[in-house]
Protein backbone atom coordinates (compact mmCIF):
# COMPACT_ATOMS: atom_id res chain seq x y z
CA UNK A 1 0.00 0.00 0.00
CA UNK A 2 1.26 3.57 -0.63
CA UNK A 3 1.30 6.23 1.88
CA UNK A 4 1.99 10.12 2.53
CA UNK A 5 2.80 11.51 5.55
CA UNK A 6 2.46 15.35 5.50
CA UNK A 7 5.31 16.60 8.28
CA UNK A 8 8.52 14.86 9.57
CA UNK A 9 8.68 15.64 13.10
CA UNK A 10 9.49 12.99 15.82
CA UNK A 11 5.55 11.43 15.09
CA UNK A 12 5.86 11.55 11.62
CA UNK A 13 9.28 9.76 11.43
CA UNK A 14 8.64 6.95 13.90
CA UNK A 15 5.28 6.26 11.30
CA UNK A 16 7.12 6.82 8.16
CA UNK A 17 9.99 4.58 9.04
CA UNK A 18 7.96 2.16 10.57
CA UNK A 19 5.41 1.87 7.71
CA UNK A 20 8.30 1.54 5.33
CA UNK A 21 9.44 -1.48 7.55
CA UNK A 22 6.27 -3.10 6.74
CA UNK A 23 6.84 -3.54 3.39
CA UNK A 24 4.55 -0.27 2.11
CA UNK A 25 5.33 2.49 -0.07
CA UNK A 26 6.07 5.89 1.72
CA UNK A 27 6.31 9.18 0.85
CA UNK A 28 7.83 11.34 3.94
CA UNK A 29 6.66 15.29 3.49
CA UNK A 30 8.03 18.41 5.11
CA UNK A 31 9.47 21.44 4.79
CA UNK A 32 12.36 21.24 6.33
CA UNK A 33 15.34 19.94 4.55
CA UNK A 34 17.42 18.54 7.08
CA UNK A 35 14.50 16.15 8.33
CA UNK A 36 13.97 15.37 5.25
CA UNK A 37 17.74 14.20 4.39
CA UNK A 38 17.93 12.32 7.52
CA UNK A 39 15.09 10.19 6.52
CA UNK A 40 15.92 9.90 2.72
CA UNK A 41 17.27 6.69 3.20
CA UNK A 42 15.02 5.18 5.64
CA UNK A 43 11.85 5.31 3.72
CA UNK A 44 10.67 4.90 0.12
CA UNK A 45 10.92 8.52 -1.13
CA UNK A 46 11.33 12.48 0.67
CA UNK A 47 10.28 15.51 -0.46
CA UNK A 48 10.82 18.57 1.11
CA UNK A 49 8.13 20.88 0.36
CA UNK A 50 5.16 23.47 1.53
CA UNK A 51 2.64 21.35 2.70
CA UNK A 52 0.04 24.02 2.57
CA UNK A 53 1.13 25.42 -0.92
CA UNK A 54 -1.76 23.90 -3.20
CA UNK A 55 0.70 24.05 -6.20
CA UNK A 56 3.39 21.80 -4.63
CA UNK A 57 1.10 19.25 -2.83
CA UNK A 58 -0.71 19.01 -6.01
CA UNK A 59 2.29 17.26 -7.02
CA UNK A 60 2.25 14.99 -5.19
CA UNK A 61 0.64 11.33 -6.17
CA UNK A 62 -2.22 11.91 -3.99
CA UNK A 63 -4.93 10.11 -6.11
CA UNK A 64 -3.01 6.68 -5.49
CA UNK A 65 -2.36 7.02 -2.06
CA UNK A 66 -4.42 4.62 0.10
CA UNK A 67 -4.35 7.32 2.76
CA UNK A 68 -2.59 10.69 3.52
CA UNK A 69 -1.57 10.89 6.98
CA UNK A 70 -1.26 14.74 8.31
CA UNK A 71 1.48 14.29 10.78
CA UNK A 72 2.06 18.04 11.22
CA UNK A 73 2.08 18.52 15.22
CA UNK A 74 4.04 21.75 16.02
CA UNK A 75 1.77 23.99 14.24
CA UNK A 76 -2.01 23.43 14.64
CA UNK A 77 -2.60 26.09 12.03
CA UNK A 78 -0.30 24.34 9.49
CA UNK A 79 -1.90 21.04 9.98
CA UNK A 80 -5.47 22.34 9.59
CA UNK A 81 -4.36 24.25 6.60
CA UNK A 82 -2.53 20.95 4.99
CA UNK A 83 -5.88 19.36 6.02
CA UNK A 84 -8.51 21.46 4.04
CA UNK A 85 -6.10 21.50 1.30
CA UNK A 86 -5.66 17.95 0.90
CA UNK A 87 -10.15 17.58 1.22
CA UNK A 88 -10.02 20.13 -1.57
CA UNK A 89 -7.77 18.31 -3.68
CA UNK A 90 -10.38 15.02 -3.54
CA UNK A 91 -8.40 13.28 -1.12
CA UNK A 92 -9.84 9.55 -0.27
CA UNK A 93 -8.53 9.06 2.98
CA UNK A 94 -7.17 11.86 5.13
CA UNK A 95 -5.82 10.64 8.56
CA UNK A 96 -5.47 14.14 10.71
CA UNK A 97 -3.19 14.41 13.79
CA UNK A 98 -5.41 16.37 16.29
CA UNK A 99 -3.76 18.19 19.08
CA UNK A 100 -6.97 19.98 20.06
CA UNK A 101 -10.45 19.36 20.67
CA UNK A 102 -10.98 22.06 19.09
CA UNK A 103 -8.65 21.14 16.04
CA UNK A 104 -10.72 17.63 16.44
CA UNK A 105 -14.17 19.88 15.94
CA UNK A 106 -12.62 21.83 13.17
CA UNK A 107 -11.64 18.45 11.62
CA UNK A 108 -15.02 16.84 11.58
CA UNK A 109 -16.86 19.82 10.52
CA UNK A 110 -14.43 19.29 7.23
CA UNK A 111 -16.05 15.34 7.52
CA UNK A 112 -12.96 13.77 8.47
CA UNK A 113 -13.66 11.03 10.62
CA UNK A 114 -9.77 9.29 11.24
CA UNK A 115 -7.71 10.73 13.64
CA UNK A 116 -4.88 10.70 16.33
CA UNK A 117 -4.45 12.44 19.19
CA UNK A 118 -0.91 12.11 20.65
CA UNK A 119 -0.80 15.21 22.66
CA UNK A 120 -2.54 16.97 25.60
CA UNK A 121 -4.18 20.59 26.03
CA UNK A 122 -1.39 23.29 25.78
CA UNK A 123 -0.80 26.11 28.10
CA UNK A 124 -0.92 28.47 25.35
CA UNK A 125 -4.71 28.05 25.10
CA UNK A 126 -5.81 26.96 28.47
CA UNK A 127 -4.35 30.87 29.47
CA UNK A 128 -6.68 32.31 26.98
CA UNK A 129 -9.85 30.32 28.53
CA UNK A 130 -9.25 31.21 31.64
CA UNK A 131 -8.45 34.90 30.39
CA UNK A 132 -11.99 35.00 28.66
CA UNK A 133 -14.91 33.27 30.68
CA UNK A 134 -16.70 33.44 27.02
CA UNK A 135 -14.11 31.56 25.16
CA UNK A 136 -14.23 27.40 25.32
CA UNK A 137 -11.38 26.97 23.58
CA UNK A 138 -8.97 28.06 21.20
CA UNK A 139 -5.64 27.87 18.99
CA UNK A 140 -3.78 30.56 17.03
CA UNK A 141 -3.94 30.00 13.28
CA UNK A 142 -1.06 32.24 12.30
CA UNK A 143 0.75 35.39 14.25
CA UNK A 144 -2.63 37.70 13.03
CA UNK A 145 -5.40 34.89 13.37
CA UNK A 146 -7.06 32.77 15.19
CA UNK A 147 -9.34 29.64 15.73
CA UNK A 148 -12.22 30.60 18.73
CA UNK A 149 -14.78 28.34 20.62
CA UNK A 150 -17.64 30.36 22.03
CA UNK A 151 -20.77 30.57 23.58
CA UNK A 152 -23.53 32.36 21.25
CA UNK A 153 -23.76 35.87 23.05
CA UNK A 154 -27.24 36.09 24.04
CA UNK A 155 -27.82 38.80 21.70
CA UNK A 156 -27.94 36.35 18.93
CA UNK A 157 -29.74 33.60 20.21
CA UNK A 158 -32.55 32.58 17.53
CA UNK A 159 -31.27 34.68 15.08
CA UNK A 160 -29.69 32.76 11.63
CA UNK A 161 -26.24 33.66 10.65
CA UNK A 162 -27.76 35.64 7.62
CA UNK A 163 -29.65 37.89 9.78
CA UNK A 164 -26.77 38.22 12.03
CA UNK A 165 -24.35 39.54 9.17
CA UNK A 166 -20.97 38.89 11.47
CA UNK A 167 -18.65 39.05 8.86
CA UNK A 168 -19.47 42.24 7.86
CA UNK A 169 -20.09 43.39 11.00
CA UNK A 170 -17.06 42.16 13.16
CA UNK A 171 -15.13 40.52 10.43
CA UNK A 172 -15.53 37.20 11.64
CA UNK A 173 -16.34 34.10 9.99
CA UNK A 174 -18.26 31.25 11.68
CA UNK A 175 -16.91 27.82 10.39
CA UNK A 176 -19.34 25.37 12.41
CA UNK A 177 -22.04 25.98 15.65
CA UNK A 178 -21.62 22.89 18.69
CA UNK A 179 -24.11 21.20 20.42
CA UNK A 180 -23.29 20.29 23.47
CA UNK A 181 -24.37 17.16 25.80
CA UNK A 182 -23.56 15.71 28.82
CA UNK A 183 -22.31 12.22 29.26
CA UNK A 184 -19.64 9.85 30.67
CA UNK A 185 -16.84 8.44 29.57
CA UNK A 186 -14.74 5.46 31.77
CA UNK A 187 -16.94 6.30 34.64
CA UNK A 188 -16.03 10.01 34.90
CA UNK A 189 -18.94 13.09 34.05
CA UNK A 190 -17.77 14.85 31.02
CA UNK A 191 -19.31 17.44 27.72
CA UNK A 192 -19.41 15.87 24.40
CA UNK A 193 -19.30 18.64 21.33
CA UNK A 194 -21.41 17.49 18.25
CA UNK A 195 -20.31 19.59 15.17
CA UNK A 196 -23.47 20.29 13.01
CA UNK A 197 -21.45 20.57 9.72
CA UNK A 198 -19.81 23.60 7.74
CA UNK A 199 -22.00 26.93 8.67
CA UNK A 200 -24.33 28.21 6.30
CA UNK A 201 -26.92 31.62 6.02
CA UNK A 202 -29.28 29.62 6.89
CA UNK A 203 -27.45 28.45 10.37
CA UNK A 204 -29.68 29.05 13.00
CA UNK A 205 -27.84 30.05 16.50
CA UNK A 206 -29.55 28.87 19.79
CA UNK A 207 -29.24 29.00 23.34
CA UNK A 208 -26.06 26.62 25.21
CA UNK A 209 -24.52 25.98 21.40
CA UNK A 210 -21.08 26.99 20.78
CA UNK A 211 -19.71 29.05 17.90
CA UNK A 212 -16.52 27.95 15.97
CA UNK A 213 -14.44 31.29 15.18
CA UNK A 214 -12.33 32.25 12.30
CA UNK A 215 -10.91 35.42 12.49
CA UNK A 216 -8.30 38.05 14.73
CA UNK A 217 -9.05 37.94 18.30
CA UNK A 218 -9.45 41.81 18.84
CA UNK A 219 -12.59 41.29 16.59
CA UNK A 220 -14.07 37.86 17.98
CA UNK A 221 -13.67 39.95 21.14
CA UNK A 222 -15.45 42.67 19.89
CA UNK A 223 -18.50 40.19 18.98
CA UNK A 224 -18.26 38.76 21.92
CA UNK A 225 -18.34 41.83 24.27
Amino acid sequence: MKYIILGLGSFGKSLATRLTELGHETIGVDNNMQKVEQLKDRITHTVCMDCTDKSAVSSLPLRDADSVIVAIGENEGSSLLATALLKQLGVKKIIGRVVSDLQKTVLEAMDIEEYILPEEESAERLAMRLDNSGIVDSFKVSDKYSIIETKVPARYIGKTLAEADLTNQYNVIVLTVLTLSKGSENGLARIFKRASGIATPNTVMRENEVLVLFGELKDIEKLMH
